[in-house]
């Protein structure tokens, strides 16, 4: 993984530029530290625009979760782009972003939460009623995301839970997860933290 760059600025610039962070990955417990440290950092060095150039398959619910209430609660005005697909829990992370947008080719993938059972795993009915319990527990907490944060109505979420709902930019918008639809532009002398991973298997999937 890269570290973050420092910026210099110009005598007399009192106006820090955006700042950029390009994620493309699922989210885990190395992706998700990698993100929250990268926007933190730029925070500390003073930076109050920030942009988040997601692509993301999903995955952990609870991280994607914490990664929401951590972005919403940071002192800057941060703007999500659906650079390629943004699908499952990385929804809830894009819409953390005061202003939301979609490249023209970009997709959304929106579904229930399920979770992965090792093999020849044994389910007793208490087993049973406590994963349900959990699983209905999250639709809760993302219901009331796509509720608050895009004005998606519960019942409909309660439908996108039963199935998949996959949506194209104009859809998108439509739909209140994005706010319009451009492609990203990068701002000569902004600076960029661009986050790379080894590719990690298995996980509780959303």
């Amino acid at each position: 993984m890269s570290t973050t760059p420092s910026v210099q600025l110009p005598l007399g610039q009192a106006v820090l530029p955006p700042a950029f962070v390009s994620f493309s990955a699922e989210i885990i417990p190395q992706t998700s530290e990698a993100l929250l440290n990268a926007v933190t950092r730029f925070v500390s060095q003073g930076f109050r625009d920030i942009h988040l150039l997601l692509s993301s398959p999903g995955g952990m619910v609870a991280l994607g979760i914490t990664i929401y209430n951590v972005l919403r609660g940071l002192p800057i005005t941060l703007t999500t782009h659906n650079v390629g697909n943004v699908d499952s829990i990385g929804t809830v992370i894009y819409l953390a972003g005061e202003h939301r947008y979609t490249c023209p080719q970009a997709t959304f993938m929106l579904h229930g939460v399920s979770f992965n059972a090792p093999p020849m795993a044994q389910f007793f009915e208490k087993t049973l009623q406590e994963r349900l319990a959990s699983i209905q527990a999250d639709h809760e907490r993302i219901k009331a995301i796509y509720n608050e944060r895009a004005g998606i109505d519960p019942q409909r979420a309660e439908d996108i839970f039963l199935g998949e709902s996959t949506m194209n930019a104009t859809e998108a918008v439509a739909s209140g997860l994005a706010h319009g639809i451009k492609v990203v532009q990068i701002p000569a002398g902004s600076p960029i933290q661009q986050l790379i991973f080894n590719r990690q298997a298995g996980m509780q999937a959303i």
